[in-house]
């Protein structure tokens, strides 16, 4: 399994995500799981991968959360979460996208 969190440097949520992304996975039993972070620099690097705003959650190269439009735009993401919009989605919600998306 290939995730990755990609971020711009100027949007603080990544860090938090990526803190969430890692206890996701523990929960789920996918603890060998190793998370990438990549930086999303320029136009050009949102546009070569699946990026929707940071941070952008990809699994296998797929974003995780489906329904956001792809980006080129070094902008900050929202999500929907049962809190209402956020920066990044809960652990819950990623420990679900990851079991459905593996089972």
């Amino acid at each position: 399994m290939n995730i990755e969190l990609l971020h711009i440097a100027r949007c603080p949520s990544w860090v938090e995500a990526g803190r969430r992304v890692s206890e996701a996975l523990r929960e789920a039993g996918h603890d060998g799981s190793v998370l990438r972070y990549r930086l999303i620099q320029t136009e050009e690097d949102a546009a070569a991968v699946q990026f929707a705003g940071s941070p952008t959650i990809t699994l296998n190269g797929n974003d995780l959360f489906p329904g956001s439009d792809r980006s080129d735009d070094l902008a900050c993401r929202v999500y929907n979460t049962p809190a209402g919009l956020a920066g990044m989605p809960t652990v819950e919600q990623i420990r679900e996208a990851i079991t459905a998306y593996v089972d």
